[in-house]
C-alpha cells in the first residue's frame, strides 16, 4: 500500500495526536502508512512509543513547515 492516510493534529495537545493516531490505525487496513502531523512537542516522546507498544512501525520522523511529522506503518 502506497498511498498515506494523513491525520492532521496540529494545534493539540498531548494526548490528542496519540489518540487521532490510535483511531487511524485502528479503522485503516493491514499495512497501511499513515502520516500523523502534531504540534505538540510531547509528541516526539509519545508518538514513538506508542508505536512500539501497538506494534506499529515507526517509519520516518521529521519535522515540516513548522509541525511535527511521523509516518507509521501498520503492522500486517
Amino acid at each position: 500500500m502506497s498511498e498515506e492516510i494523513l491525520v492532521d493534529a496540529r494545534g493539540h495537545h498531548c494526548p490528542v495526536p496519540t489518540l487521532r493516531l490510535r483511531k487511524a490505525l485502528e479503522q485503516a487496513p493491514a499495512g497501511a502508512r499513515i502520516r500523523l502531523l502534531a504540534t505538540d512537542p510531547m509528541a516526539k516522546i509519545d508518538v514513538p512509543h506508542f508505536a512500539s507498544q501497538s506494534g506499529a512501525q515507526l517509519l520516518e520522523s521529521g519535522e515540516d513547515a513548522g509541525a511535527l511529522s511521523f509516518l507509521v506503518s501498520k503492522p500486517l
